[in-house]
């Protein structure tokens, strides 16, 4: 055997790599932060977390102790400049601040968010704070989710649900029911936005023409996380998706 010299490239601090935990059971949020991302020059690196198949809040609140094993299965040669956590109703049972600690608690990251903090944030840029809430979520679920975003000054009392437990349907709900459902929350005269959570469902595609359709801001899970991230990475650059 001969042993060969080489050398080694240097990383590029200006393109700082950043992280994903999606869910065991999400089928749709790498597709989509594939496209989101898509002209991002920096690596995206992904981890799941285990989940149930069925939304409840039990299920959701399981996942705090699996996060630290998650977040250790990113890559740890460099420190992330943020790692989003790709769950809107486990941020609201769980909360953004235990969220964040259970992920540095394993991974070399600067900054954590998730779909609640980055949505929150997101209004914040747009300058609304009225929103209707369109969840495919049982009850039990919504009422937490909008228990978290009141405490955070953003409004969501006008709300429709689909109704649904199963991960597997809700990546499967129809993009024409999207829209519709939007369409008809938005045009109420008391909201300023509308906001799709749950980043299983399929919005990418949905959201320009529900706010054609209302004139209003339309914000999904996975856009609203999207771009909080890449806030972090860019942050002298004003992004909109």
């Amino acid at each position: 055997m001969t042993t060969l010299p080489y050398t080694l490239d240097q990383d590029d601090p200006a393109i700082p790599p950043i992280g994903l935990v999606a869910l065991q059971t999400d089928e749709t949020i790498e597709p989509e932060f594939s496209r989101y991302f898509r002209d991002y020059e920096g690596p995206l690196y992904v981890t799941r977390v285990p989940s149930g198949e069925d939304v409840t809040t039990e299920t959701l609140a399981a996942m705090e102790a699996n996060l630290p094993a998650a977040a250790a299965l990113l890559p740890a040669a460099r420190a992330f400049r943020v790692v989003g956590y790709g769950c809107t109703s486990g941020s609201s049972v769980i909360g953004s601040e235990t969220v964040e600690a259970m992920v540095k608690r394993t991974c070399n990251t600067e900054h954590v968010t998730d779909p609640l903090r980055a949505t929150v944030a997101c209004a914040g840029a747009r300058g609304v704070s009225r929103f209707a809430l369109l969840s495919p979520y049982i009850e039990e679920v919504n009422a937490t989710l909008r228990a978290a975003f009141a405490r955070q000054g953003v409004s969501m009392e006008v709300f429709g649900t689909f109704g649904v437990r199963e991960e597997a349907k809700v990546v499967r709900l129809s993009q024409a029911s999207i829209i519709e459902a939007a369409v008809t929350l938005g045009r109420d005269s008391a909201v300023e936005a509308v906001f799709l959570s749950c980043t299983n469902l399929r919005t990418i595609d949905a959201l320009h023409e529900i706010e054609k359709e209302i004139g209003k801001p339309v914000m999904s899970s996975n856009q609203a996380l999207a771009w909080h991230m890449r806030r972090f990475v860019e942050q002298n650059q004003e992004r909109t998706f």
